[in-house]
């Protein structure tokens, strides 16, 4: 069933569909790969009658710089993360959502209800949740990983069998937990010593991948990649040598959101996926197919026993205690971490 859902979605993986716009009634949405199935663009079809194109993106920040080059015309549903939303109400690139054309809010979860990065939900809707740990195939890979600093103790023997996130924030701040520090920091000093000791295991990281490491993994190519639990617990469970965990320092702790453009040409549309996907019935069915914790408490009462007590995708409040959401950090240090971003995958 993995397999089956990570290869029905990734046959929507085209390029953006750029000055496409929705004028024919169509609903194009910008996400992450592996959130919107065929079987799900389907069902919202059947159900309205509204086509669906999907493209995707591998990062915030890439699908910061599209929206920002334009296409906020081409797209009426975008899923941006927790810090992201914050950073585009301040660029005022979102809509502040008509709260009388949503149903389904009264179904989410207690922390989500107010979330610090969009209070009352103004902006964006809680889609789905999980953390940042690393997958590792434990046939190729040279002991147990326990924490980040696994990659850095075990660099010699990893070298070039090593995958990182493709995302400034999630890797350089993985980084500064290694060093003990917080993903959020606005400390200089904090951020350049997570560059510097991030250099010291460029030379063994073989790639800067969001996804696609898959097949390398499973093949052995790879020992190891950071990676997100929805992408990894897939992995499991289509093959048991594969294993998630979350480093014992802590790790981070994502939302992932629905959201409208200021400029997006089917709003109407937009609302009715939102809509869709606050229905418990449809929220659960995904979080069975497409393996990402739901924010919807109504959907979650309705998942099996054996999800709900699936560590790798609901992990113990012990566990989640060490993991911090991503938040905006200061011009400054938004800065340092681009530039810094920028020095290291260019190296």
């Amino acid at each position: 069933m993995a397999g089956l859902a990570a290869a029905n979605c990734r046959q929507n993986l085209s390029g953006p569909s750029v000055g496409s716009g929705d004028s024919d009634g169509t609903l194009h949405i910008y996400t992450w790969a592996n959130y919107t199935d065929d079987d799900l663009a389907a069902a919202f079809t059947e159900r309205t009658g509204i086509p669906v194109v999907v493209d995707i993106f591998d990062s915030n920040e890439v699908m910061l710089t599209r929206l920002q080059a334009g296409g906020g015309d081409a797209y009426s549903i975008i899923y941006p993360s927790d810090y992201m939303v914050s950073e585009m109400i301040d660029l005022g690139l979102l809509t502040q959502l008509d709260q009388n054309r949503i149903t389904g809010l009264d179904s989410l979860k207690a922390q989500w209800v107010n979330p610090g990065y969009d209070p009352n939900n103004a902006h964006s809707v809680p889609f789905c949740w999980g953390t940042t740990g690393l997958l590792f195939n434990r046939e190729a890979t040279p002991g147990e990983p326990v924490d980040w600093e696994f990659l850095w103790a075990n660099q010699s023997a990893l070298s070039r069998r090593i995958t990182l996130i493709d995302d400034m924030r999630e890797t350089l701040g993985a980084t500064l937990k290694s060093l003990g520090y917080s993903y959020n920091t606005n400390n200089p000093t904090e951020i350049e010593a997570a560059y510097n000791r991030l250099l010291e295991l460029q030379p063994a990281i073989a790639a800067f991948k969001t996804t696609g490491f898959e097949s390398e993994l499973l093949a052995g190519d790879l020992s190891i990649s950071m990676a997100y639990s929805s992408d990894a617990i897939a992995l499991t469970l289509e093959d048991n040598r594969m294993e998630y965990i979350l480093p014992a320092s802590g790790s981070s702790l994502w939302t992932d959101t629905l959201a409208i453009p200021s400029t997006a040409p089917n709003v109407d549309a937009a609302y009715q996926w939102i809509n869709f996907m606050l229905e418990a019935e449809v929220a659960s069915a995904a979080v069975e197919r497409l393996f990402f914790a739901t924010a919807n408490q109504t959907a979650f009462d309705r998942l099996p026993d054996e999800i709900k007590a699936n560590a790798d995708l609901y992990p113990p409040e012990d566990v989640l205690a060490k993991c911090e959401g991503i938040v905006a950090v200061d011009t400054a240090s938004a800065d340092l971490f681009d530039q810094f971003w920028t020095q290291v995958t260019s190296a």
